[in-house]
């Protein structure tokens, strides 16, 4: 990870993330969460806020150490325990079958290997153990998906990595989750990139 991406980045994504919009949708996708939770991009913690009462702890993963930093307030304001357990999605050092449930935020977008982190949250999963989700990703209208397709190049090159055309429910899918509940719909802005998918994956046992 280059100096950007480590030390400007998060910065830039703590700003832009954390509108009045993304956080009602950050409140939907957490609230049915329980247990331990692990969260695959844990970023600058703007997830913490919004998990519920019955979270106990939160095992995060994110490549950017600055992320913690800017989390600190936020850290201090939850009653649940957060521990960061690695750096890199597509490879956690924790045993099988060890969370209750996880959740990912529009991340599925910037990993690298989006299939190969999927399979290891569902390593992780307890049998029956579900993965929440909010991502952007693909436009359904061929028109803006072609746009989409156009652009990639130039956001990746800007934001870190991020893919405007990523399908996310195909990606879901073919890592062998269980696609239980999917919400896709259009969020406030430049429609190549703000198709949003809302749902829950379940792990197939």
């Amino acid at each position: 990870m280059g100096w950007y991406e480590d030390r400007v980045l998060p910065r830039m994504i703590d700003l832009v993330m954390d509108t009045g919009p993304m956080r009602k949708l950050r409140v939907k996708t957490a609230e049915p969460l329980a247990g331990t939770v692990l969260e695959i991009g844990f970023g600058t913690g703007l997830n913490l806020p919004h998990y519920p009462a019955a979270v106990t702890q939160v095992l995060a993963v994110d490549p950017a150490m600055l992320g913690r930093t800017l989390a600190a307030e936020r850290l201090k304001a939850v009653s649940f325990d957060v521990d960061f357990v690695g750096l890199d999605g597509q490879a956690v050092e924790l045993p099988d079958a060890s969370v209750d449930a996880a959740l990912c935020t529009w991340t599925l977008c910037t990993i690298p290997d989006a299939d190969r982190a999927l399979k290891e949250v569902q390593r992780i999963l307890k049998p029956g153990g579900a993965l929440r989700f909010v991502e952007h990703g693909r436009h359904p209208q061929d028109g803006v998906a072609r746009w989409q397709d156009r652009f990639n190049p130039v956001q990746k090159f800007f934001a870190g990595g991020c893919n405007l055309n990523r399908r996310i429910d195909a990606l879901i899918r073919d890592s062998g989750f269980e696609l239980e509940e999917l919400e896709t719909f259009g969020m406030p802005g430049p429609k190549v990139m703000t198709w949003t998918y809302l749902g829950t994956a379940r792990r197939q046992d």
